[in-house]
């Protein structure tokens, strides 16, 4: 039994952060790892071996363990940082986040396209609607979240959210209910955080019902 008498969630580890000290669900942390040169790897699978230190999934939790160079006290010894760490993780998780979209496109569970999106939406057939940052406002207030957390993405581009679906550009995205969905929505809620107020831009930012 826990403190408070409750029994621990083994199904939702948790692991301190080295930036902040808090200790947050490993979802909502990155893993890095110090390789046989003494770099520091970004390890979002969380499966390549030595020890692991983590960070929150936030821009300004990374910027201060890169800048205060905490990683080094995580890992006990001396070691290097890429100059460009950060940038490293946003497309390592650009990528997760469009192979799982294309992985449920061609599951039949994620569809492209403004009157296919309407359509979903319509028949709650919907349970993420994703939309790329610098689309139209206009165009993409015609169409409603499904509702709950972690409903509503809006932090990838245009050409980004193209990647998934074989195209230059989609506006217009949203994906079915289920495990690849899932697995999304936890990529995509930490590309919102690494991505969160770069530079003003609104490419940067995420919306999430809750």
């Amino acid at each position: 039994m826990s403190r408070g008498g409750r029994e621990p969630d083994y199904t939702d580890p948790e692991r301190k952060c080295i930036a902040t000290g808090e200790v947050h669900p490993k979802r909502g942390l990155i893993r890095f790892i110090v390789g046989p040169d003494d770099m520091v790897y970004p390890d979002l699978a969380e499966k390549l071996p030595g020890r692991g230190i983590w960070v929150s999934a936030e821009r300004s939790a990374l910027e201060t363990a890169v800048r205060k160079n905490l990683f080094s006290r995580g890992a006990k010894r001396q070691v290097s940082v890429p100059p460009d760490l950060i940038a490293l993780v946003d497309a390592a998780l650009l990528r997760r986040v469009t192979d799982r979209l294309a992985m449920a496109r061609k599951a039949g569970q994620a569809i492209a396209g403004y009157e296919k999106v309407k359509d979903w939406l319509s028949q709650d057939k919907a349970a993420i609607l994703v939309q790329a940052s610098d689309g139209s406002e206009r165009g993409k207030s015609k169409l409603r979240p499904p509702g709950g957390r972690g409903s509503f993405f809006e932090i990838l581009t245009a050409p980004e959210l193209g990647l998934a679906f074989g195209r230059e550009h989609v506006i217009h995205a949203a994906l079915a209910a289920g495990g690849l969905a899932d697995r999304f929505r936890e990529d995509a809620v930490r590309l919102s955080g690494v991505r969160d107020d770069v530079g003003g831009n609104a490419t940067g930012k995420v919306k999430k019902t809750t």
